[in-house]
């Protein structure tokens, strides 16, 4: 079936696209039926906002997440944790901040409020996002932050024991403390920030799911947008403009076609959309912070019976992956599973190709990625609030690739999708699936 006969076909149009016996969103409804059955308008779509029934994360969240943090420290014996801007920095403060020559810091102690450092001509801008705590201190350009964050464990009595620093601290903050603190040792703070970060709350898994709902939309406002001729960039530009229509902050897009689509991050190949082209995207956005990561492979045309098989090949492994990732399970035998699969098919062995040359899945939240992965040999073992990535392709170099990765979460129950995975080629965006609880 062609593009524009499925689209015939489907009658009420990706407009009433139904997710989960509800309607995907109203926003859609603004696509008009004139311009998906007929390709050659490609009208600008007035796509609305969907992200205004979401709340951001409270100051009160946060100030749970930093109680949890100390809890672990005390178990830990560390001292005090050490943060530089970056999603671990917004998750406990709300500081959302970059990273310069110039140093702005975090410091949690084992008990009590945390303290801010930051250069005295940038603390009104580091105070707009800061959530919680008042102790914010400055230094002047001929001054050490070092000997700052000396005055401040002193303050607080911690002048024994370990200091943790986040894994992406850079190495000069790290030397430059411990020349201030000779009596304390360092140690990686990610035993905590990952004992925090790693599961989810509910409202975080509330923020996550309207991310997917508006790459999930944004898929289905390009697929139906689709014309020969168009090249990687036309179409990255549809899926941007989209997810950022419908209120998705922080968007990110990869569209490859043909054998550009057997590398699975892409190549510099100039590729044009023809009949018959594989089209792999891989998409996502924030809302409030938290991610979304949709990979989708469409066919423009009439796809050919390989087209097909890989395809549905890639999608029984989506499902053989979801099946494997029950609560009590390793995160490698996640991966082990589906390339135990592929093999059967003629694919690999392991990560040799044509086959899956990458791990099927990745942690996800703040970060696009984060621990822990579906690899194989990660023994942590799978726990109610974990979210992940299910995205074990195949990719024939010279030929083509297929991708499909929808994003899924751990509950008491097992794994619940996010965004329930395309059935055919035929049609080709998925559902949303209904939110549940932990």
């Amino acid at each position: 079936m062609s593009k524009r006969a499925f689209l015939k076909a489907s009658g009420a149009s990706i407009a009433t696209l139904t997710i989960a016996g509800q309607t995907l969103s109203s926003s859609a409804q603004a696509l008009s039926a004139n311009d998906q059955h007929d390709g050659s308008k490609n009208q600008a779509t007035a796509l609305k906002p969907i992200t205004t029934t979401v709340s951001a994360i409270s100051a009160t969240e946060r100030l749970m997440r930093i109680h949890q943090a100390q809890k672990l420290m005390q178990q830990l014996d560390i001292s005090a944790l050490i943060l530089e801007p970056g999603a671990a920095m917004d998750y406990f403060s709300g500081i959302q901040w970059w990273r310069s020559e110039r140093l702005t810091a975090v410091i949690i102690p084992r008990e009590g409020e945390i303290s801010v450092i930051c250069p005295f001509f940038e603390e009104p801008s580091v105070r707009e996002s800061l959530a919680v705590g008042n102790d914010i201190r400055v230094w002047q350009e001929h001054e050490s932050p070092f000997a700052l964050i000396k005055q401040i464990l002193t303050d607080s009595k911690l002048n024994k024991g370990k200091i943790a620093f986040e894994n992406s601290v850079r190495y000069f903050v790290l030397s430059g403390v411990m020349a201030e603190l000779p009596t304390l040792q360092h140690t990686s703070a990610e035993p905590v920030t990952r004992g925090c970060r790693m599961y989810k709350s509910q409202h975080e898994l509330e923020l996550m799911h309207k991310a997917n709902e508006v790459t999930l939309l944004a898929y289905a406002e390009v697929w139906s947008k689709l014309k020969a001729g168009m090249s990687q960039s036309d179409v990255k530009s549809l899926m941007n403009n989209a997810q950022q229509q419908l209120g998705g902050k922080g968007t990110w897009n990869m569209a490859l076609f043909n054998q550009a689509s057997a590398y699975p991050h892409g190549t510099k190949q100039k590729q044009i959309l023809t009949e018959g082209s594989i089209v792999l995207m891989d998409c996502g956005c924030n809302v409030h912070g938290y991610q979304s990561d949709i990979s989708r492979t469409f066919v423009f045309g009439e796809p050919s019976k390989r087209q097909q098989n890989i395809w549905q090949t890639v999608r029984q492994g989506q499902e053989i992956a979801f099946e494997q990732a029950q609560i009590g399970q390793q995160a490698g035998s996640v991966d082990d599973a589906v390339r135990q699969f592929y093999q059967s098919k003629g694919f690999g062995p392991g990560y040799k190709l044509p086959g899956l040359s990458h791990r099927t899945g990745h942690g996800i939240g703040m970060e696009g990625h984060e621990s822990v992965n579906f690899v194989h040999g990660e023994t942590a073992t799978l726990k109610p609030g974990m979210c992940f990535s299910n995205e074990p392709g195949i990719y024939i170099q010279g030929e083509f690739g297929v991708r499909l990765e929808d994003c899924i979460y751990m509950t008491k129950n097992g794994p619940q999708w996010f965004t329930v995975p395309p059935e055919s080629l035929a049609d080709p965006i998925g559902k949303l699936a209904q939110l549940q609880t932990l």
